[in-house]
């Protein structure tokens, strides 16, 4: 089959693969029954809040997984990689069924379980990116939309799990059905061959800076690794800053039930979610600059919205939550292609995971900004933040793209810059 033809079924295994390692997302759901259980066990009163360190601990971990991962897929494409990753997924999550100490929990959530997720994550959106060099928006939203989606799919699925089987059950039947679907479809993948390129791609300006093709070390000693990094901080801070308290907004500020709350912030997920996919289409034909900068006014006026917000505007709540998950989904869309675009595909895999600290950092730093900064459930100072971090945002943008269209303009004329 014809590798133009085939890559379409590749993206579509990518996506298939995504939406198991995206499970992740039902840690909030497993939390309380596990909490009860272990509480049972040890005899001792364990809550979820005690349990939370095995989330952020595969949080904070994330960058080592897509480090390894990337030069993993660099080196010997994803198959091995993908394997490996769904084999630690199913190992992490039966595992994390049956323990019976918080050690063995946070041990094989945080740690066996995550580091498959970032295995697997790893290599899909890398490797569908390289497959396609002249939609690396399409690629890098589709694949990490499947994954967002999971924050949507997977928690309900867990909970009747759960109501069914009790938590033990639940955690280890979707550990073997995660990881079987995910060493399948690893098994299915391809490498994509180097130097891959599409029919029609030689006239494009964006096809002729993606041909230079950086390494890590190379990467980080460009003005643009520290601009587009420090972008990407600029947009995930802010877009953290209000996930992390989209419950704590819509009671004290909007005057919400805690029921309805959550159903808001469920919605903040799907939003999220179509955005990684619209704005990585909506890069391919922009650009990734000006989308981000994009991304970046829209954060500014969901921020405005939000601060207008008080007792009983449960609509314009809504709005500001669409205006603002969208661009920040945006981010997690474009980046990958971008990375890609701007450094190359040979190295990406390696390169991407460098980038991705920057939005393992964000996972810190929005959260502990809004606590910092919000006052009795007064977010004013939180927002006032959020706005000059995407507002600087804007400047960033502004200057990437000043300096993309310079750069392509300088290349296809075959000139120095």
């Amino acid at each position: 089959m014809d590798v133009l033809i085939k890559r379409w079924y590749l993206l579509a295994i990518a996506c298939v693969i995504n939406l198991c390692a995206g499970s992740i997302y039902a840690w909030s759901v497993f939390a309380g029954p596990k909490a009860e259980q272990l509480s049972q066990i040890l005899g001792q009163t364990i809550t979820a809040g005690d349990l939370s360190l095995a989330f952020s601990l595969g949080n904070g971990l994330a960058p080592i997984p897509m480090l390894l991962g990337g030069y993993l897929n660099d080196k010997a494409g994803p198959k091995i990689q993908i394997v490996l990753g769904g084999l630690l997924v199913a190992i992490g999550l039966c595992w994390a069924g049956a323990s019976e100490s918080l050690f063995t929990l946070f041990f094989s959530y945080g740690f066996i379980f995550c580091l498959g997720v970032g295995l697997t994550y790893s290599a899909t959106v890398n490797t569908s990116v390289k497959f396609f060099p002249d939609h690396p928006g399409l690629a890098g939203g589709l694949t990490t939309a499947a994954y967002g989606f999971c924050s949507v799919g997977v928690p309900p699925v867990a909970h009747v799990l759960i109501q069914q089987f009790g938590i033990t059950a639940a955690f280890q039947i979707l550990g073997v059905v995660f990881g079987t679907v995910i060493v399948i479809g690893g098994l299915l993948s391809q490498k994509c061959p180097q130097g891959f390129m599409t029919t029609g791609r030689k006239d494009s300006p964006r096809s002729v800076k993606a041909a230079v093709n950086y390494n890590w070390s190379e990467m980080v000693r460009t003005t643009n690794f520290w601009l587009m990094i420090a972008l990407l901080l600029c947009g995930a801070i802010t877009g953290m800053m209000i996930f992390s308290q989209a419950v704590g907004i819509a009671v004290n500020q909007v005057g919400m039930s805690v029921t309805a709350a959550t159903g808001a912030v469920a919605f903040l997920a799907l939003i999220n979610t179509f955005g990684r996919l619209a704005a990585g289409v909506i890069s391919d034909k922009l650009g990734q600059p000006l989308s981000l900068l994009g991304a970046c006014i829209l954060t500014i006026c969901g921020l405005a919205i939000l601060i207008t917000c008080t007792q009983g505007s449960d609509v314009l709540f809504y709005v500001a939550l669409t205006i603002i998950g969208f661009p920040f989904g945006a981010f997690l869309g474009i980046f990958p292609g971008y990375t890609a675009a701007a450094f190359g595909t040979r190295f990406n895999g390696t390169n991407y995971g460098i980038m991705f600290c920057g939005f393992a950092l964000s996972g810190a730093v929005g959260p502990w900004l809004m606590n910092a900064l919000s006052n009795n459930g007064d977010f004013y100072y939180s927002y006032l933040a959020g706005i000059c971090l995407a507002s600087l945002g804007v400047l960033l943008a502004g200057i990437l793209k000043v300096r993309s269209s310079r750069e392509n303009t300088c290349k296809l004329q075959n000139a120095s810059c």
